[in-house]
């Protein structure tokens, strides 16, 4: 088994859904997905059941960009390690579109610019039927440390409106509070009703202030989806003394924010989720701001 080209990306959480304005915005995590491109069936199960992987090498070849010398579209294989949880609102999709299209480009010498890319994450996304608006902002985040505030309707070229470096991975602590599969697919409609949370948000973001954007975002979310349990849960967090909280994407998964000095206060939390919501599963990681290399292998 050969390795015709390897690509890398990274996870993110929501600053902004895109559904309900028609802007969205997402920063970078550190949480890593590796895609190589192979010439025979990975040992390691890929699981694909969305199809986005099919849908991506579809619309690659749709744009008239070459497969790896003397290889047909039946010849090629994907291998998958990820740190991303999936269906969890934490942009794994968007992250492995971006390494996989990354696999490529590498496997054929070919040079796209970060708007292609994007541009194909997209259409790759809303072939296999899992995103509401193409996740482009998701694309660009998981492309790049740091944050983007996307105009999701221009043309993916020309839809950067701000670009951030992020925050200083070192200053904060981000715990991942992931609830399970998510109980069902939201639809643009649910967010109008909550387009008060949206626009602060989005004045958050204009004023750089990402963590009361991922705040109110997450209050927005969690009206939208009526998801009572995770309205209860990132109050909680609060409670417990945390700078910010919100569920990310269209959820299940709730993103706490902590100053990373204040262990005690982490661990306070921490422990609040352990015992009452024992079915969840906590990570720890942290931002990507500009200047993080990817992790290499």
């Amino acid at each position: 088994m050969a390795v015709l080209g390897k690509g890398q990306a990274h996870g993110a959480c929501s600053l902004l859904h895109a559904a309900a304005l028609g802007y969205g915005a997402a920063m970078a995590l550190d949480l890593h997905v590796t895609v190589r491109l192979l010439d025979k069936p990975s040992k390691r199960e890929v699981l694909d059941g969305d199809g986005v992987l099919t849908a991506l090498l579809e619309a690659w070849i749709a744009e008239g960009h070459p497969l790896p010398d003397g290889h047909a579209e039946n010849d090629l294989h994907w291998g998958i390690k990820s740190d991303v949880p999936k269906k969890q609102g934490l942009k794994s999709s968007a992250a492995v579109c971006i390494a996989a299209l990354r696999a490529l480009c590498n496997a054929t010498d070919t040079s796209l610019s970060d708007h292609e890319l994007v541009a194909l994450a997209a259409n790759a996304q809303i072939a296999a039927g899992i995103s509401l608006t193409g996740s482009i902002d998701d694309a660009w985040a998981c492309l790049h440390p740091g944050w983007k505030l996307i105009d999701v309707q221009a043309p993916v070229s020309e839809g950067v409106l701000m670009d951030e470096p992020g925050l200083p991975p070192e200053d904060w602590i981000v715990l991942l509070v992931l609830r399970g599969p998510r109980k069902s697919q939201p639809g643009l409609e649910d967010f109008a009703s909550q387009l008060t949370a949206f626009q602060e948000a989005l004045s958050a973001l204009q004023a750089n202030n990402p963590l009361v954007a991922m705040t109110w975002n997450g209050r927005g979310t969690v009206a939208a989806l009526r998801d009572i349990e995770g309205r209860k849960m990132a109050n909680d967090s609060f409670m417990n003394s945390a700078r910010a909280a919100g569920v990310s994407g269209s959820g299940p998964a709730l993103v706490i924010v902590v100053p990373s000095q204040q262990g005690p206060t982490l661990e306070r939390i921490k422990t609040w989720y352990t015992m009452r919501y024992p079915q969840a599963e906590l990570i720890e990681t942290r931002f990507l701001s500009r200047g993080d290399a990817l992790e290499t292998e």
